[in-house]
C-alpha cells in the first residue's frame, strides 16, 4: 500500500473521486494562501523558515510537502478510500497532543501525588493479617501491570481500601513513560460522552473514539454510575472494543462479580486476559474506627470473649455430665479455631456458654487471619429485609451473596427468628449453599434439633461435615452455688 500526498492523484471520472480532488484543491489552496501571506512579510531566509511552520507538517517532508496529512492511494470502494491520515512527519506532535488531551480529561494533575512510592503495601497499623496480605498482593500486581501494560487488571474492594490510589499510581507511572493514558471515573466518563453531543470542540464520535482507543484506559469507581440502558450500552461498547483489540484496561469497583452487567462480566472473567484482585483492607480514612469487621458483624461487641477466660464453672455444683459437656465444647471450639473446617454446632440453654465459645472462635481466627462474619440469625434476616427499602444502597442479591460466600460464618441464636415462610426459605438457601460448598460454619442454638426445620436438620446431622456438641449445664449466673443439702439437689441463689 502506497501513501499519496494531497497534491498527488488524478481525475478518475466519477463523483466520489471528484469530491476528493475538490477537497485536495481546497486544502492545497489554503496551504498556498497561508504560505503566500506569510512570505509577504518575511524578509530573510530565517523568517521564511519560521513562517512555513504555519503548516502543520514538516515543509521538507517528501510525502506531504508540509501539509501534514495524507490519503492512501487505494481504489474506489476500499475502506480507506478518501480517509485522511496523519503524515509520519508530525506523528510525534499528534501523539503529544493526544497525550495532553487525555491527561486533561483525566485530571491526573490532581492525583499526581498518588504513586507506588508513597503507597503502604501492608496498610495501616492494626490491620488483620489477611487484610494486609490482600493489599500487598494488589500492590504487587498493580506494579507488575504498570511495568508491562498487558492484559486487564480488576481491583475489587470496599471504600477506602486503596483501589483508586493503586489505579492512579499505574496511570502516573505510565504517563511518566510517555504512554497516553486516560484515568477517569465511570460517572465522569459518561458525563463527558453526554456533553460531547453539544461540544463545539469535538463530536460525540471523536470523544467516544478517544476514550475507547486510549492506549491505556483506567476506569475508576465502576458501578457507581447511573445504570441507564444508554450508559450500560456505552460501557459495554468501550469494554468490548478493548476486549476484541486486547488493549490494556484497569477497572476498580466495589461491586461483586454478580452485580456487574452480564456482558461486561463475561469479558472480565476471561482467565487469560484478566487478573482480578480482591482487596480486603478496611477504610484507610478511618483506621481508628474501623477494625476490619464486616459491616454486619457484631463480633466487635465481644472483644473479651476468649478461650482463656471461658469459665468451666468449677466453683458451681455442676454434675459430672454438665462439667464434661462444657469441657468437650471448649476443646471442640479450640480445635475448630485452629483449623476452621466443616460445621461446628453448639446446642444448649440460654446462658450456657454457647455464644462465648462462638465469639472466642471468631476472635481467635481474626487474630491470625481475617475477622469472620459473626451475626445473630434474627439480625441477619433484618439486614436482608432492609434491602427492600428504597433508601437501601445494596440489593438483596448482593447482601445475600456476601453472607453465604463469607469465609467463616458464625450464626448465633438459630431458632429465635420469626418463622415466616420467607425467613425459612432464606435460611434454607443459606444453609444449603454452605453445606454443598462445605464452607466453615459455626451455629449456636437453644432449641433442640427436633424443633428445627427438617431441611436444616438434615444438613446438620451429616456427620461427614458437622460436629454437634450439647452443653447440658444450666444458665451461668456468675454466682457460685452452695453444697446441696441432700444428694442430687442444688440450691440456686
Amino acid at each position: 500500500m502506497r501513501w499519496r500526498s494531497w497534491n498527488a492523484g488524478e481525475e478518475k471520472g466519477n463523483m466520489a473521486e471528484k469530491k476528493n480532488l475538490k477537497i485536495d484543491e481546497t486544502l492545497r489552496k489554503l496551504a498556498d494562501d497561508t504560505w503566500k501571506a506569510n512570505t509577504r512579510t518575511s524578509s530573510s531566509t530565517e523568517d521564511l523558515a519560521s513562517t512555513t511552520l504555519g503548516l502543520p507538517g514538516d515543509p521538507d517532508c517528501p510525502q506531504c510537502h508540509g501539509l501534514g496529512y495524507l490519503r492512501l492511494d487505494v481504489p474506489l470502494g476500499h475502506p480507506e478510500f478518501g480517509k485522511v491520515h496523519v503524515c509520519s512527519c508530525r506523528q510525534e506532535q499528534v501523539s503529544q497532543q493526544v497525550r495532553q488531551r487525555l491527561f486533561e480529561l483525566s485530571h491526573l494533575d490532581e492525583l499526581g501525588e498518588l504513586t507506588f512510592d508513597n503507597f503502604e503495601p501492608r496498610g495501616h497499623v492494626g490491620m488483620w493479617p489477611r487484610q494486609a496480605d490482600s493489599l500487598e498482593y494488589a500492590f504487587n500486581d498493580s506494579r507488575r501491570f504498570a511495568q508491562n501494560l498487558e492484559g486487564w487488571l480488576v481491583l475489587q474492594g470496599g471504600y477506602g481500601c486503596g483501589k483508586t490510589h493503586l489505579a492512579a499510581a499505574i496511570a502516573n507511572f505510565a504517563v511518566n513513560l510517555g504512554v497516553p493514558t486516560l484515568f477517569i471515573t465511570v460517572p465522569d466518563l459518561l458525563d463527558a460522552l453526554r456533553f460531547a453531543y453539544n461540544d463545539p470542540q469535538a463530536t460525540f464520535e471523536e470523544r467516544f473514539d478517544q476514550i475507547r482507543q486510549a492506549p491505556l484506559l483506567i476506569l475508576d469507581d465502576f458501578g457507581t454510575q447511573n445504570a441507564t440502558a444508554w450508559a450500560q450500552e456505552k460501557l459495554f461498547q468501550i469494554v468490548n472494543f478493548r476486549y476484541i483489540n486486547k488493549l490494556p484496561l484497569v477497572v476498580t469497583t466495589n461491586l461483586s462479580e454478580k452485580d456487574i452487567e452480564e456482558r461486561i462480566q463475561s469479558r472480565l472473567n476471561h482467565p487469560d486476559l484478566v487478573t482480578v484482585v480482591k482487596i480486603l483492607a478496611s477504610d484507610y480514612r478511618n483506621p481508628s474506627g474501623d477494625h476490619g469487621y464486616h459491616e454486619l458483624s457484631s463480633l466487635h461487641l465481644f472483644p473479651g470473649k476468649t478461650f482463656a477466660n471461658f469459665d468451666l464453672r468449677k466453683d458451681e455444683n455442676l454434675s459430672n455430665e454438665e462439667t464434661r459437656s462444657l469441657e468437650k465444647a471448649l476443646l471442640a471450639a479450640q480445635k475448630f479455631a485452629d483449623n476452621p473446617k466443616g460445621w461446628l454446632i453448639l446446642l444448649g440453654t440460654y446462658g450456657s456458654g454457647k455464644t462465648h465459645l462462638a465469639a472466642a472462635i471468631g476472635n481467635d481466627v481474626a487474630g491470625t487471619s481475617y475477622p469472620p462474619l459473626f451475626i445473630a440469625v434474627p439480625d441477619l434476616l433484618d439486614h436482608l429485609r432492609a434491602t427492600f427499602s428504597p433508601n437501601s444502597n445494596v440489593t438483596l442479591d448482593r447482601r445475600f451473596e456476601e453472607i453465604r460466600h463469607t469465609a467463616l460464618l458464625i450464626l448465633d441464636d438459630l431458632g429465635t427468628q420469626a418463622t415466616t415462610p420467607w425467613a425459612k426459605e432464606k435460611l434454607y438457601q443459606l444453609f444449603n449453599y454452605r453445606y454443598n460448598a462445605e464452607l466453615p460454619t459455626v451455629i449456636t442454638s437453644s432449641v433442640s434439633l427436633e424443633e428445627m426445620d427438617p431441611r436444616l436438620r438434615s444438613r446438620m446431622l451429616d456427620r461427614r461435615l458437622c460436629e454437634i456438641f450439647a452443653i447440658t449445664a444450666p444458665p451461668f449466673t456468675g454466682m457460685s452455688e452452695t453444697k446441696p443439702s441432700s444428694p442430687g439437689r442444688r440450691k440456686h441463689k
